[in-house]
């Protein structure tokens, strides 16, 4: 259990920290909505931030909800780890436990955003990605006053970075020619949905079904003694004799 938590923690913070890096890089260099090409103009790093959930979603504009989502995911965060755990000490499959490990990687990258980078760095109420209608929180901006998140602990965005520019083909009905895949994402996202794509795929082998006795064993024949087996000729030509007797006998 010892080297399984060891292989599994080492790839847990090389995500965060590789998350972290990359976030920190973006926030720091990169103007909102400054697109970079990384494989051509299929992968492109464009700086966004995001107030919810993974890939943009919104969660609600009263602080309860922001601070609802962030406690949620503390709260997720210790279940996954409790549940790692439980499986390494039942000896579950080394695959499996890193597939857990990914979905808690993820999980805790993005709920350190939420955490500190509202004391890391300078909050901007007025840049699009902090508005919030319905917060109740205004701020003065250049073109009047504008609804703005809430700030503080638990309450930051996530900074979000990666983006494909790929296209359906104008031939493929309903969706040709929307992109493959609009929403924004990081590190984070793409290790949580590693994670799950890996249960969801794999999940015959990390959960094998227990085979009942039953089906397992078929139901044995009780032997017959020797002593007890009748030969089939033996009872042909007894039968035979008994009809010849009755016959003379008529």
């Amino acid at each position: 259990m010892k080297k399984k938590l060891l292989i599994v923690s080492i790839i847990v913070f090389a995500i965060l920290a590789i998350d972290q890096i990359i976030k920190i890089y973006v926030k720091s260099n990169l103007s909102l909505y400054e697109s970079n090409p990384i494989l051509g103009d299929w992968l492109v790093m464009e700086y966004i931030e995001n107030q919810g959930m993974a890939f943009g979603t919104k969660f609600g504009s009263q602080v309860w909800h922001k601070l609802a989502l962030s406690i949620f995911r503390m709260v997720a965060i210790g279940a996954i780890i409790y549940y790692w755990f439980k499986q390494a000490r039942g000896g579950a499959r080394m695959e499996f436990l890193i597939a857990i490990g990914l979905v808690l990687a993820g999980a805790t990258g993005n709920l350190i955003d939420s955490m500190f980078y509202d004391f890391a760095f300078e909050y901007d109420a007025c840049m699009p990605f902090n508005e919030l209608e319905g917060s109740g929180v205004w701020a003065e901006c250049q073109f009047g006053q504008v609804e703005t998140r809430h700030t503080g602990f638990l309450m930051g965005n996530v900074v979000d970075m990666f983006k494909f520019e790929g296209t359906w083909p104008s031939w493929v009905p309903w969706i040709g020619g929307d992109q493959v895949f609009p929403a924004i994402w990081n590190i984070a996202d793409a290790s949580i949905t590693s994670g799950v794509i890996m249960v969801f795929f794999r999940q015959r082998k990390y959960f094998p079904k227990k085979k009942s006795e039953s089906n397992e064993t078929t139901e044995e024949t009780p032997a017959v003694p020797e002593s007890e087996v009748v030969d089939s000729d033996e009872v042909s030509k007894t039968e035979a004799l008994n009809s010849i007797e009755k016959k003379s006998e008529e």
